[in-house]
C-alpha cells in the first residue's frame, strides 16, 4: 500500500464545490457525534455504523438539509466510518473521546470506491464524482492499482492523496552497517561515529514573523473580512514552518536509511517529555517559563516524525529500525558501563568518574543506544538488563533480517 500526494489545480467552481463537500462531511460527522452523545447520556447502547448510515439517508431526503444531496454519498458515509473508528479507538483506550470538528480545521474528504474514480496520468488529471476532471501537479508516476482518493486542504491549496496497492518482492539490502542515533536539541541527531546533523529549528526561525502576524490578528475585529485575511497570513506562517520541517526530516531520514541496514534510536515518550509544568492553583509548578521554552524546542524538532519516516524508509530498503529504552543512555560509560549522573559534567561534556573516559555526551548516548540495539536484536534484552555482564556486539552482516 502506498500513497501518492499531489497539489490540485482546481478552477473557482471546483474549489467552491470541494469546500461544500468538506463542509457536508463535517456536518454529518458532528450531527452523528451529537446523537451518539445524547444516546450515551440516556444510557442507551452504542449506535453502530449501519444504523447511523440509515439516518444519513433520512438527512439527505430531509427538507431541512436538502444541500446534503449535492455532496457525493460515499464521502458522507466515510465520515460516519471515521466517527465509528474514533469511538472504537476510544473504547480500546488508543485515543481520546471523539470531539466535534471545527470549521477550517482539517478540511477534507475521501472517495473510498475506486470504481467511481478515473485517473489520466498522461494529461495529469483525475476525475472525481460531483467535481469532474481536475488537473494536478504531476511530480512522479503512480504505480499500482487504485484503492481510494483523499482530498485535503492546507491553507489556500488543495491536495489529492491517491492510495494504490501492488505486489512487490522482498527488498534487497545494499547497506550492511549499523548505527546508533541520539536525538537532542543542541544537535538534532548524533551518530555513534561522532558525526551529527545540526538542527533546523524551523519554528524558532519563523517565531518573530509568526508573532508579528499574530499581533496583527489580535487587532482585528473578530470574524470581519480583515480578521479573515490576517488569520490566513498566520496560517501561511504555520504552513511554512511545517513544510520546512518535513523537508529537513525527509532529507535526513533518506540519507540514514540508504547508508545503514540497522538503525537504533531511543524510544522517547515525547508527549510525557513535553508535558507542562504549570501545575494547579493549589500546587503551582516551578520554573514554568523555562519548561515551556524547553517544550517548544522539543516539539520543534519533530522526533516522532523522524522515527516514523525512518521506519517505513528502512522497510523499503530492507533495513531494520530498533527503538530501545532511553534511560541513562548519556550517563552510562561505554567503556566501564558505570552509571552516574555525575558522569555528564555539562550538556555536551561526558567524563566517567570511575575510569576517566571522556567524549561528547551525545556521542556517548549514541554509542549506548547502538549497544542496546545489539542486545535487543541478539537476545531480546531491554534497558534494565544486568549490565554486569558485558556482551560482545554482533556483526550486522552476520544477522538474518
Amino acid at each position: 500500500m502506498q500513497a501518492f500526494k499531489y497539489e490540485l489545480q482546481p478552477n473557482g467552481e471546483q474549489e467552491r464545490d470541494m469546500r461544500r463537500i468538506s463542509g457536508a462531511c463535517r456536518f454529518v460527522f458532528n450531527k452523528a457525534l451529537a446523537i451518539q452523545r445524547e444516546n450515551h447520556e440516556a444510557e442507551k447502547p452504542f449506535i453502530s455504523y449501519v444504523a447511523m448510515a440509515k439516518q444519513l439517508t433520512v438527512w439527505r431526503n430531509s427538507a431541512e438539509t436538502p444541500w446534503l444531496k449535492e455532496a457525493p454519498c460515499h464521502p458522507l458515509q466515510h465520515a460516519l466510518k471515521d466517527l465509528d473508528r474514533a469511538y472504537k479507538n476510544f473504547f480500546a483506550k488508543r485515543a481520546d473521546f471523539p470531539r466535534f470538528k471545527r470549521k477550517g480545521n482539517s478540511s477534507g474528504f475521501r472517495y473510498p470506491d475506486p470504481m467511481q474514480i478515473k485517473l489520466d496520468q498522461v494529461n495529469s488529471r483525475i476525475f472525481l464524482p460531483k467535481l469532474g476532471w481536475i488537473r494536478y501537479r504531476k511530480s512522479r508516476e503512480i504505480t499500482g492499482e487504485l484503492c481510494n482518493v483523499t482530498v485535503t486542504c492546507n491553507g489556500k491549496k488543495w491536495f489529492v492523496s491517491i492510495q494504490t496497492e501492488r505486489e512487490v518482492g522482498l527488498p534487497k539490502r545494499t547497506a550492511t552497517t549499523a548505527v546508533g542515533i541520539d536525538v537532542g536539541i543542541a544537535r538534532f541527531a548524533t551518530l555513534n561515529d561522532g558525526t551529527y546533523i545540526a538542527p533546523l529549528n524551523s519554528f524558532k526561525k519563523h517565531q518573530k514573523r509568526l508573532a508579528h502576524r499574530q499581533r496583527e490578528l489580535s487587532r482585528k475585529v473578530k470574524f470581519s473580512n480583515n480578521w479573515k485575511k490576517a488569520k490566513a497570513k498566520v496560517q501561511e506562517v504555520h504552513i511554512d514552518i511545517g513544510n520546512a520541517r518535513k523537508d529537513f526530516l525527509h532529507k535526513a531520514t533518506t540519507t540514514i536509511s540508504k547508508n545503514h541496514a540497522l538503525v537504533c534510536v531511543e524510544d522517547l515518550q515525547v508527549k510525557a517529555m513535553s508535558k507542562t509544568a504549570a501545575g494547579t492553583k493549589e500546587q503551582p509548578g516551578k520554573q514554568v517559563r523555562q519548561k515551556s521554552n524547553l517544550n517548544r524546542n522539543i516539539l520543534d524538532q519533530g522526533w516522532g516524525m523522524f522515527r516514523s519516516q525512518l521506519e517505513y524508509k528502512l522497510g523499503w530498503s530492507g533495513g531494520i529500525l530498533l527503538a530501545v529504552p532511553s534511560e541513562n543512555t548519556s550517563r552510562s560509560c561505554p567503556d566501564c558501563e558505570h552509571i552516574s549522573e555525575y558522569n555528564r559534567k555539562t550538556q555536551s561534556q561526558f567524563e566517567c568518574i570511575r575510569c576517566g573516559y571522556k567524549n561528547n555526551a551525545d556521542v556517548v548516548g549514541a554509542m549506548n543506544v547502538l549497544e542496546r540495539g545489539y542486545r535487543l536484536l541478539a537476545c531480546g534484552e531491554m534497558a534494565h538488563l544486568d549490565r554486569s555482564k558485558k556482551q560482545e556486539p554482533t556483526e550486522v552482516s552476520q544477522l538474518t533480517f
